[in-house]
């Protein structure tokens, strides 16, 4: 494809798992460093690109691009997940990898993580469409949750301007598996909210990793956002929850957010508005705020019970 080679940060582990007896998922950890373990996080990529370049991003001049690396120099073990059909896992099965196929890969990386480090609870990041993902695995499997990140969530999709463009579509989305991605596609991601938001050298060495993985992405999440909302009750949600919305979020409107927010069952929860961010702030200007506030989610102490 003519990409630069991926330029994820060293000190990174391969880790495989399976799903569905033949379906290989790729898992990428970066462990704690140099300190004892302050927890375990698993992140969740969205709809239009692999877990490396979500997360693991090295950028000359841009320091801590890296949250993978970020959240390892403070005691925790991360790992990133590609969901069936994406970067490294396994792309043989003509399906269009949508939230549920999501999940389940959820379920199995879940289970390998916890074996491999003998934790049970795991805090959870999901963007975009990794949100969604990480809401119904929550929603699903609570025992395996001990905090709940979500950015760039879309609960209904009422009022939101990036999908009432995208369900024009939709036919396009139903009539093919993949949909081709080009640096063009991945460009948009970060001008159709507001221009200004990023920097141009974060924007080409994001494009470049995400393109040296992939030429096409699936289809299964943008027919589930434009046809199929809501996919999860925040009724069924009872962990503790941090929601992130950025300011200029063109697929998470704000009411949409809020009343989302409002109705999960947890008293536990945050709701934070990303002052300068488009849909997702790790690749944007703003990156170090999205930082601080997931570190004093993931790092709060339990509260006590009252009564």
């Amino acid at each position: 494809m003519g990409a630069v080679p991926a330029p994820w940060s060293p000190g990174g582990e391969e880790h495989w798992t399976h799903k569905d007896g033949d379906v290989r998922l790729f898992l990428w950890r970066k462990p704690p460093v140099d300190r004892p373990r302050a927890g375990v996080i698993l992140w969740i990529h969205g709809s239009s690109m692999a877990s490396q370049p979500t997360f693991d991003l090295q950028v000359p001049g841009r320091p801590d691009a890296s949250i993978m690396d970020w959240f390892a120099r403070r005691g925790y073990d991360c790992w990133s997940l590609d969901n069936e059909g994406y970067g490294r896992s396994d792309k043989h099965r003509p399906v269009n990898a949508d939230l549920a196929n999501g999940v389940a890969d959820m379920v199995a990386a879940v289970h390998y993580i916890q074996r491999v480090t003998g934790v049970q609870q795991l805090h959870l990041y999901g963007i975009s469409s990794g949100a969604l993902k990480a809401a119904m695995y929550a929603a699903a499997h609570p025992a395996n949750v001990a905090r709940l990140a979500l950015e760039a969530m879309v609960w209904t999709g009422e009022n939101s301007p990036t999908l009432i463009e995208r369900r024009k579509k939709l036919p396009q989305w139903l009539g093919s598996l993949r949909r081709p991605m080009g640096r063009e596609d991945i460009h948009r991601i970060f001008t159709r909210d507001r221009e200004g938001l990023v920097d141009p050298v974060t924007v080409e060495r994001f494009t470049d990793a995400v393109l040296s993985l992939d030429d096409s992405m699936p289809n299964g999440t943008y027919v589930d956002m434009c046809s199929k909302l809501p996919c999860v009750d925040p009724a069924d949600i009872r962990v503790p929850t941090l929601v992130l919305r950025g300011e200029y979020d063109g697929i998470a409107a704000y009411a949409d957010v809020a009343a989302f927010f409002e109705r999960i069952a947890c008293s536990d929860k945050q709701l934070s508005i990303l002052s300068g961010v488009g849909h997702g702030g790790l690749q944007g200007l703003n990156y170090q705020v999205v930082y601080h506030l997931l570190h004093g989610f993931f790092a709060q102490p339990p509260a006590r019970k009252v009564g």
